[in-house]
């Protein structure tokens, strides 16, 4: 029995893998990724028509310093999807980092232990979640919907609804630092993208994830280890989550328990709008980029050019839904089913 050996390449089956469904895979990734790439050129073209401001360098860094945590928490929920699982507690696991981050910081006075302490969190919750998952089988989505409620629960319930601020001001600006004019959390995102991609594209991971979103059956005939894998990757999940609080509570100087509500619809979105199929087995790296760009350049463009935040659940409840349907329209095409 053959394993795929790369994001696009067909299930294993019972007999050697066709080369001819693997470019249908390929293709069809190729052309979600070039729709995407048109569709923000399409954006930036009306965005320089009707608020020429809204392109400007400062402008476009200013705004994306709103979603940088959004952005880094779009690589492992991209790597799960992939293997047909899904995580809807980052939000609620960067809530819980955020409180301990804050009530370790109260306590201490010390930056760097609180620091370690919601990355310890994160991870922990994540590890949590795949031990649910691949010890007791309980299926991802009640597992997550489940912890998302408990961890954003302890997150309200330590906190008492109270934040934290007052952090040291060199905490304070690292967020706001840059290299080579560039943010530092941007550099963090692009590093993170370019190892995912590296590891789906030029190492043995790749093919072990698209092998458990095909079949996890197949997979585990294969000698893939399919338990270990999903651990990892949704402690890791939880690491970024813990990441991301860490960074939040940085450029905002504060800690919170309603941190990343409802960040768990966006992240699935830039995830599903990048062309990783909700059932596992297809994506990449740079659709989940892509998507991303595609999601927080429609909403901070609606925001800024008609000043109406309700626009926004709007417009991921559509481009949600628009971006399933383009998966449909690219694998008819490609005689794949998405």
């Amino acid at each position: 029995m053959s394993v795929p050996t790369s994001v696009t390449d067909t299930a294993p089956t019972s007999r050697d893998v066709s080369p001819t469904p693997s470019r249908f895979g390929a293709l069809s990734a190729y052309r979600h990724e070039m729709t995407l790439a048109v569709l923000l050129i399409v954006l930036g073209v009306a965005a320089a028509i009707v608020s020429p401001s809204f392109l400007a360098w400062d402008t476009q860094r200013e705004l994306l310093s709103h979603d940088w945590e959004l952005a880094m928490l779009t690589i492992p929920m991209m790597l799960i999807i992939l293997t047909g699982g899904i995580d809807l507690s980052v939000g609620a696991t960067m809530a819980l980092a955020s409180v301990v981050f804050g009530d370790v910081f109260t306590r201490s006075g010390d930056i760097l232990l609180a620091s370690l302490a919601a990355l310890a969190t994160g991870t922990v919750g994540g590890a949590l979640n795949g031990v649910c998952i691949t010890r007791f089988r309980v299926h991802p989505l009640i597992v997550t919907l489940a912890t998302l409620s408990a961890y954003r629960g302890v997150a309200e319930g330590v906190s008492l609804g109270q934040s934290v601020s007052g952090f040291p001001a060199s905490f304070s600006q690292f967020a706001t630092a840059t290299v080579l004019g560039f943010p530092v959390l941007g550099v963090l995102y692009v590093v993170l993208a370019i190892v995912a991609a590296f590891a789906l594209a030029r190492t043995p991971v790749g093919a072990w994830l698209v092998a458990i979103g095909y079949s996890e059956t197949a997979a585990r005939f294969s000698a893939v280890r399919v338990d270990r894998i999903k651990l990892a990757l949704y402690t890791f999940s939880g690491a970024i989550a813990g990441i991301a609080a860490i960074f939040f509570a940085a450029r905002r100087n504060t800690a919170k328990a309603d941190v990343g509500t409802g960040m768990e619809l966006d992240v699935i979105t830039a995830v599903v709008l990048g062309g990783t199929s909700i059932f596992g087995g297809r994506g990449t790296v740079i659709g989940t980029v892509l998507g991303f760009l595609l999601l927080h350049e429609s909403r901070e463009w609606m925001s800024w050019a008609f000043d109406y935040d309700e626009l926004n659940l709007i417009l991921v409840g559509v481009l949600l839904i628009a971006s399933v349907l383009l998966q449909r329209v690219l694998s008819g095409r490609t005689g794949r089913e998405t």
